[in-house]
């Protein structure tokens, strides 16, 4: 995975926790394990042997695709090939996403895809950023507010759990350490991204990037 741009604020506030959400939806470790059923890739960087191409039928297999980088490493993956995913020390993107607007599309246009476009799914999604990233701050808060000892130590104590996992993303990408606190502020606003996503795409919209739109899965 090439290291995305960190420029504007809005980048520094958004791309790390898109990476880091992104490693939770496809850990590592697990997609480089032989013998393991989930496959991922990142685009920004994809090395590929033509014999594994050719024998998993791409671009054919993955002309259709809204993620076209996991359905390759699928399709590679079925195929019998190998796959590795790592994050990258020497290979950097120059994409620019200055605006929160341009971060939305490029999170949006498949946030829905990336959940098979099944509303449990979603709901599933939504209830567990809600729980795991949104929940603690406001118990913290709730408790001081209304003297409850208890409850503010315990959504302070999960609070600072959560920043703790956030670090090591931010020290890859060169980030104050005190940015791991407004984590709870980013995942609610991937939360609302996945549910723009899945809001376009039941109005018929479909995916939209790079000037090209995707049909729903239903009319390919």
């Amino acid at each position: 995975m090439a290291r995305l741009r960190v420029v504007s604020v809005w980048e520094r506030l958004v791309v790390p926790a898109f990476v880091y959400f992104f490693a939770q939806l496809y850990p590592f470790r697990w997609i480089n394990r032989p013998g393991t059923r989930t496959a991922a890739a990142a685009g920004g960087c994809v090395l590929l042997r033509t014999e594994a191409a050719v024998r998993a039928g791409v671009p054919d297999s993955i002309r259709q695709a809204v993620i076209d980088d996991v359905a390759l490493a699928r399709a590679v993956q079925r195929s019998g090939g190998r796959i590795w995913l790592g994050l990258a020390e020497r290979v950097d993107s120059v994409r620019p996403y200055p605006a929160l607007a341009d971060l939305w599309r490029m999170v949006s246009r498949s946030a829905y895809a990336q959940l098979r476009h099944q509303p449990l799914l979603l709901a599933g999604t939504v209830a567990g950023l809600t729980l795991v990233y949104l929940v603690p701050p406001a118990a913290f808060f709730a408790g001081l507010a209304g003297g409850r000892s208890a409850v503010a130590a315990a959504g302070g104590l999960a609070w600072l759990l959560m920043s703790g996992t956030y670090l090591p993303m931010l020290r890859y990408y060169r980030q104050p350490a005190a940015l791991a606190p407004l984590l709870p502020f980013t995942a609610l606003l991937y939360l609302l991204m996945t549910v723009d996503s899945a809001v376009q795409h039941y109005r018929g919209r479909g995916a939209a990037w790079k000037g090209r739109t995707y049909a729903r899965p239903s009319d390919a």
